[in-house]
């Protein structure tokens, strides 16, 4: 068995039975290609590398080969490559040029031949299959008129750009992270495909002084992941967070706050067609911050006043609002009662009743509950994002 075999599938299945020719060009953003090869092999994709000249000299090609399993294609030979992998009845599924230079992005807008990437842009912009492209080069090359026209005309062919972030200097390649996302956007299903979204998720953080504060157990991990799938699912998603304990991708929209007056504050800006509201806001705030640290040699008192619930605000902007409901020490049936008494309560769509002692694990156990009967959900953080947003498609 080959390595890459190990890690077939290893994280996910979303790119199972997926082919994707990976089109490598001389940015030194292509000594990442091993890590991105490996992370779409472990959602499932097979990867065929194709590397120009300049690549080869950056990455090497039988580390490349290590990555994929696949011998990368060098240059064409009588087994037209290009054909076969991307013209003919068996071709792959998509074509992604990561990362993609100046050079490379302006010869495929040109309709310019002359590496085995180039070749193989011919073929795909002359076929149906999916393109993208992943910018990498330094910010000047990027602000060059030809470049940025060129980059343009893709877009206008329908090719799909994936970043770049751009940091002042240098316009950075996306992400391994932002990459398998794309990949499963683009090779998935989009049943999403055009509904505006927001997600808000994380923990408020109420302030005592100007270091403490009384906050709720949430690692901000379910949020994202809903936020993600939505994503790659097609939808246009927005994403509210507090207090987290998780990276946040670049390629997300993202907001962010602090205590919950913050978010109530941020409301105004809700016209999406779904909320989908798994944070874990204060139900309680100090009813006065101190100014400065308090001394921590000598006891104090806290006075707490009630927080406006966020979620009734949050209606009033949106029909279409998913609640969380985290609770402890229930039975399954006590907790779906509170549950549905929160859903109409609040005139909600549904909401998600869990288990406070499931928070910051990998997977999760809740109830949907909606109008129709309550449904148990058990899986990852993933899955269990899937089966929410199957809700969300069926009532949009």
């Amino acid at each position: 068995m080959h390595p890459s075999e190990e890690i077939y599938c290893e994280k996910s299945s979303r790119l199972r039975g997926k082919t994707i020719v990976l089109g490598i060009t001389g940015s030194i953003a292509a000594t990442e290609c091993f890590s991105v090869i490996r992370e779409l092999i472990r959602h499932g994709a097979k990867v065929i590398p194709v590397m120009t000249p300049s690549a080869a000299k950056l990455a090497a090609p039988d580390a490349i080969e290590f990555a994929a399993g696949v011998r990368p294609i060098l240059e064409l030979t009588g087994q037209t490559e290009h054909v076969t992998h991307l013209g003919g009845p068996s071709a792959a599924d998509l074509f992604l040029v990561y990362p993609a230079t100046a050079s490379t992005i302006s010869k495929m807008a040109q309709g310019i031949d002359d590496t085995a990437v180039t070749s193989m842009a011919i073929i795909a912009l002359g076929g149906r299959i999916p393109i993208a492209v992943a910018p990498a080069m330094h910010e000047l090359m990027l602000n060059n008129p030809a470049v940025s026209k060129n980059l343009k005309t893709l877009a206008e062919w329908g090719v799909h750009i994936i970043g770049p972030h751009r940091d002042g200097v240098r316009a950075r390649a996306a992400s391994n992270e932002e990459i398998v996302s794309w990949a499963v956007k683009l090779l998935s299903r989009n049943d999403l495909l055009g509904r505006r979204i927001l997600v808000i998720g994380g923990r408020s953080e109420e302030p005592i002084d100007s270091m403490r504060m009384i906050t709720n157990r949430s690692t901000g991990m379910m949020a994202l992941a809903l936020a993600k799938r939505a994503f790659e699912r097609g939808a246009d998603v927005e994403l509210w967070m507090g207090g987290c304990s998780v990276e946040l991708p670049k390629f997300l929209k993202l907001r962010r706050f602090s205590a919950a007056s913050d978010l109530a504050d941020m409301l105004d800006l809700v016209d999406h067609d779904i909320v989908i509201v798994p944070a874990a806001l204060a139900d309680f705030t100090p009813l006065e911050k101190t100014v400065g640290k308090i001394p921590s040699d000598k006891p104090f008192d806290v006075k707490l006043k009630p927080v406006p619930k966020v979620l009734p605000m949050i209606r009033k902007k949106c029909k279409n609002v998913i609640g969380f409901k985290a609770e402890s020490g229930l039975t399954i049936e006590e907790l779906e009662k509170r549950a549905r008494t929160r859903m109409k309560e609040y005139g909600l769509r549904a909401v998600v009743a869990n288990d406070i002692d499931d928070a910051g694990r990998s997977t999760s156990s809740v109830i949907l509950v909606t109008d129709g009967p309550s449904k148990n959900i058990t899986g990852t953080k993933i899955e269990v994002s899937d089966e929410i947003l199957n809700f969300c498609a069926e009532i949009i």
